[in-house]
């Protein structure tokens, strides 16, 4: 009997591989979007930055894996044997959902596939301990409702809050700005430096640093305290002393060394981003593998029945090795290099955000057509309420005529300060979101607020609006049908499992195995991917 748990748990290491491969493939897009739609930075040199981002946020990773282990279920209600199918379901589901939006070439959440199919198992083994026990039990009692709400929660808030903000700030910077921002002030540019650099740096230390396992321990220089505790107690002045510090720090590249600042904000902002995602997102590639390794171990040590073994060991936080973390972030970097769908999610995003002529990648529907019709009306209403001057002042600010737009394939999607407020508003909400403890989803966030900004910018016009509006909706779409069939899938493989036993966890793995085998044939048909 031991045999064939050595061979599950086996199997979830490996599947891990390949989950870490399509997860990094589409994720990526959240840190890659701005630097290669403005193309001011190298392809080459992007992904060096970005390689760095994600090799440091592994190896500084939490790695408490606490969704994988209690945040859905309450683990000391199943046995080892239960939780084990649990698991092996995950995974299977996981790489069969997110391969598929790979070559669908759609971004979604691998924070909301692992939480839904962590909650479809849990909730379908529960029915059965429930259905099978002679007892009446209460299926609260293995599932975190709270947490999982809260989740649920977070993911409907942050698309509307991200959109609506980066619309906002995109808006307010380019009446400001104009499309000519690099002739205003010195002065001008320098505040956008700072307040720029100070949030993305703000965002490293909140989002990055303060979920290592390093930012927990005391230091003599910060007077005995942790990284976490200083940062929390001196938060206002190292905002203010990071604001001034970066003013000052813009001012003389820009003046005296002639520095391109968007460039570096740029630069800064995707190397941070990349190394968020890395630290913060690895939990849900190798969360699952790492508490599976620890249940077989604890299993073995009790010497008790698969059936007979309760998984409180789960409950406790437990530091993974340091040579996962290392193994993790090597396939992470390998990945980014060398997988053609992360470039085909990369082209989607996009394709929605180009200011130029594209081929649109999306057809209109129904709710694109509606939303468009609502967004004209509201606008034809604020022209015949705003003062006329406003209104000149407006069509000044946003007349990009010196600008031309393009069917050139080699343009840039977009300019350098939309590039760098994708990156500074993304921070900005991703970090504040942690400070508060609020669930949100990182994809969610980066992509919604890519698409505010591209229609504060007008990159919607009057032939396109109807595509993209109705690409984003298909995008929004997606995301509620991950969820949907990660809780429903991965359910079904649970059921399934659990009744067919070994045969038909043979027949699941094959026939996932063929999925994907399928899934990378008729991608390789498409040819060669560039943006």
């Amino acid at each position: 009997m031991e045999s064939i748990y050595i061979i599950i748990t086996g199997i979830i290491v490996l599947l891990a591989i390949s989950d870490l491969i399509v997860g990094v493939s589409n994720d990526a897009v959240n840190f890659l979007n701005s630097a290669v739609g403005s193309k001011v930075i190298s392809f080459r040199n992007i992904m060096i930055l970005a390689s760095f981002g994600v090799a440091l946020g592994a190896l500084s990773s939490s790695g408490m894996m606490e969704i994988a282990r209690k945040g859905i279920f309450n683990p000391q209600f199943f046995f080892f044997d239960e939780i084990m199918i649990i698991f092996l379901a995950v995974m299977i589901t996981d790489i069969l959902i997110l391969d598929t939006f790979n070559s669908w070439g759609l971004p979604t959440s691998t924070t909301v596939s692992i939480v839904f199919e962590l909650l479809g198992a849990a909730v379908i083994m529960s029915l059965i301990k429930i259905i099978s026990s002679d007892s009446i039990s209460d299926i609260n009692i293995f599932i975190n409702t709270q947490k999982a709400s809260q989740i649920i929660f977070g993911i409907l808030l942050s698309v509307f809050v991200a959109f609506s903000i980066g619309a906002f700030i995109q808006w307010i910077s380019r009446l400001i700005l104009t499309f000519n921002f690099e002739d205003k002030s010195l002065y001008l540019n320098s505040v956008i430096g700072s307040l720029s650099f100070s949030s993305i740096i703000n965002f490293i230390l909140i989002k990055g640093i303060k979920g290592s396992p390093y930012s927990k321990e005391t230091y003599d220089i910060l007077d005995g305290l942790t990284i976490n505790n200083f940062i929390d107690n001196n938060i206002f002045q190292f905002w203010i002393i990071s604001l001034l510090f970066w003013y000052v720090f813009s001012i003389i590249l820009i003046k005296f060394f002639k520095a391109d600042i968007y460039k570096i904000i740029i630069g800064i902002g995707t190397f941070s981003l990349a190394l968020a995602f890395a630290g913060n997102d690895l939990v849900n590639f190798i969360g699952v593998p790492i508490a599976a390794l620890e249940s077989y171990n604890g299993w073995v040590a009790s010497g008790i029945s698969a059936n007979e073994f309760s998984m409180t060991i789960l409950a406790e936080k437990v530091q993974p090795k340091p040579i996962y973390l290392f193994v993790s972030g090597l396939i992470m970097v390998v990945t980014l290099w060398n997988s053609t769908k992360a470039k085909n999610v990369v082209k989607t995003e996009l394709s929605l955000a180009n200011q130029n002529i594209v081929d649109e990648r999306f057809s209109s529907n129904i709710i694109g057509v509606g939303l468009v019709n609502i967004g004209r009306s509201l606008n034809n209403a604020f022209i015949k309420l705003a003062p006329k001057s406003l209104l000149i002042q407006i069509q000044k600010s946003f007349n990009n005529d010196n600008i031309k737009v393009s069917n050139n394939p080699n343009r840039p999607s977009f300019d350098k300060l939309r590039a760098s407020l994708n990156l500074v508003i993304a921070a900005i909400l991703i970090s504040l979101a942690t400070s508060y403890k609020l669930p949100l989803s990182t994809t969610y966030v980066t992509f919604m607020v890519a698409m505010g900004t591209s229609l504060s910018d007008r990159a919607w016009g009057k032939e396109s609006a109807v595509y993209r509006v109705s690409g984003v909706v298909n995008v929004i779409g997606g995301w509620f049908f991950t969820a949907f069939c990660a809780f429903t899938l991965c359910g079904l493989i649970v059921f399934l499992l659990h009744i067919g036993g070994t045969f038909a966890m043979i027949a699941i793995i094959i026939t996932a195995g063929a999925l994907v085998y399928r899934n990378h044939i008729m991608f390789k048909k498409k040819g060669d991917i560039k943006i």
